[in-house]
């Protein structure tokens, strides 16, 4: 139960972990295995187990540095989708995109965009480097966006 308003209330998803689901929820946060988000989720749901720590809600957001409405959703989506599901978030609908620039393309353009900009311009606007790099035939076609992406991550 936990203090809401100036009353006890009853929680409405009650966490209850067997054995099993402790077990796994200690590896991960021991080894720290998986993304965060997995991490922070095994330590909600490990403190929030009615046979185990039965921390509060706030508790549990104060001490994880996150609301309570999280741990909220935490609780429902165990008690509706279940473990796994909970633990490991919801699977990828679709294949993450193909890269559409190979290394050498990438490579050739950061040391286009490293070098001085052409006569008349005093720097390389993702536009211009877009449109130069179309000129010399490093790549068929390429939006300013990925070239955008593709200096993000490199310089």
């Amino acid at each position: 139960m936990y203090k809401a308003r100036g009353c006890f209330t009853q929680k409405k998803y009650i966490v209850r972990l067997s054995e099993d689901e402790r077990r796994q929820l200690g590896e991960v946060i021991k080894k720290l295995k998986g993304s965060s988000q997995k991490v922070r989720r095994a330590q909600i749901l490990r403190k929030a187990d009615i046979e185990g720590p039965n921390w509060t809600d706030e508790r549990i957001a104060e001490a994880f540095g996150c609301r309570t409405k999280t741990v909220e959703k935490i609780r429902q989506r165990l008690v509706e989708k279940g473990f796994e599901y909970t633990l490991n978030g919801a699977p990828r609908l679709s294949p993450p995109t193909p890269k559409l620039l190979d290394g050498e393309q990438e490579a050739r353009i950061i040391a286009m965009r490293l070098a001085p900009p052409p006569n008349g311009f005093a720097n390389w606007s993702l536009r211009l480097l877009s449109r130069k790099v179309v000129e010399l035939r490093i790549v068929d076609t390429v939006s300013h966006e990925t070239l955008r992406r593709t200096l993000k991550k490199m310089v």
